[in-house]
C-alpha cells in the first residue's frame, strides 16, 4: 500500500512515530535553497583556515618553538580547527532559523497542527542541522587529508566528534532561541559566547598555556572537549581514559540536556 492510499488513522499513526524525521526532511529540503553557499563555504573555509593557521602561522611556530604537543603545528591545530569551525556554525543554524519558524514565516505551526508533536518539530530541526554539520565536517576532513595534516584511519572519528561538539553547543542555543520573542539577543550570543569559545578553548595553543583565570572557559566549552578528543584520534594526543570519559560525558550531557530543554520550549510555545 502506498503512502497516498493510507487511511487518515494510519497516516496519523505514522506521523506520531516518524514525525521527527518528517520535520527534519522538511528542514533539509529548505536548506536546498542555499546549498551552493553552504557547499562553497564548507570547501573554502578549511582551505583558508589551514593555509593561514596551519601552514602560515605554523611555519613561525615550528621555527621559533618547535613541535607543539610533540607534533608539527599544522597537525596540532587542524583537528581543533575542524571542531571549532563546525561549532561556530551553530550560530547561523540555531538562532535565526529557529526564530523564523516561530515568528517570521511561522513554519513550525503547520506541522504542529497535525499529528506531529512540537517536541518532534524541535527534534527534527536539530537532526537536520546535525546532518548538515556532518557533511561540513566530512569536507573539512578531506581537506585535512589533502594538506597532509592527518592520516586516514582512526582520524575519521573526528567527523562524529565534531558533530557531537556541535550538538553540545547547538542544542542549548536552540532551546534559548525558542524562548526569545525577537532576534536582538542573537548578536550578543555570537559575539560574547560563541566567539570566545573559539578563541579561548585551546584551539590554537594548549589550554594549559593560558592564564589560570581563563582556563575555566575551556572546561565549559564544547570546542575544547571536542578538540581534545579529535587530537586523540588524529595523532594520538596524550589524553587519559578518564579524560576521554569526562569529555564524552560533558558533550553528551550538554547535547541531551539542551535538546530536552528545546523540546520543552517548543511545546510551551506551539501549544500556547
Amino acid at each position: 500500500m502506498t503512502s497516498a492510499a493510507l487511511s487518515p488513522e494510519r497516516s496519523a499513526a505514522r506521523a506520531r512515530r516518524f514525525g521527527w524525521w518528517y520535520a527534519a526532511e522538511s528542514q533539509l529540503r529548505a536548506m536546498r535553497a542555499y546549498v551552493v553557499a553552504i557547499s562553497l563555504s564548507a570547501a573554502v573555509e578549511p582551505v583558508l583556515y589551514l593555509l593561514a593557521m596551519g601552514v602560515g602561522l605554523g611555519a613561525l611556530v615550528n621555527a621559533q618553538n618547535g613541535p607543539v604537543d610533540g607534533v608539527p603545528y599544522l597537525v596540532f591545530v587542524a583537528p581543533a580547527l575542524l571542531v571549532a569551525s563546525v561549532v561556530l556554525s551553530v550560530g547561523s543554524e540555531m538562532t535565526y532559523p529557529v526564530m523564523d519558524g516561530f515568528r517570521w514565516h511561522r513554519l513550525y505551526y503547520a506541522p504542529a497542527a497535525t499529528a506531529i508533536t512540537p517536541q518532534q518539530v524541535a527534534t527534527g530541526h536539530f537532526v537536520a542541522v546535525m546532518i548538515r554539520f556532518a557533511a561540513q565536517a566530512a569536507i573539512f576532513y578531506l581537506v585535512m587529508l589533502a594538506f597532509g595534516a592527518v592520516r586516514p584511519g582512526w582520524s575519521l572519528l573526528m567527523v562524529p566528534i565534531a558533530v557531537l561538539s556541535a550538538a553540545a553547543a547547538g542544542a542549548p542555543l536552540q532551546a534559548f532561541a525558542a524562548t526569545r520573542q525577537d532576534e536582538n539577543p542573537f548578536t550578543f550570543v555570537q559575539r560574547f559566547v560563541v566567539m570566545p569559545l573559539f578563541l579561548f578553548s585551546g584551539t590554537f595553543f594548549p589550554l594549559a598555556s593560558m592564564p589560570v583565570w581563563l582556563q575555566w572557559v575551556g572546561w565549559v566549552s564544547p570546542v575544547w572537549h571536542g578538540s581534545q578528543l579529535a587530537r586523540l584520534v588524529a595523532y594520538g594526543a596524550d589524553v587519559s581514559v578518564a579524560m576521554v570519559v569526562v569529555h564524552l560525558v560533558v558533550l553528551g550531557g550538554m547535547a541531551a540536556g539542551g535538546l530536552a530543554c528545546a523540546r520543552a520550549a517548543y511545546a510551551r510555545r506551539l501549544l500556547s
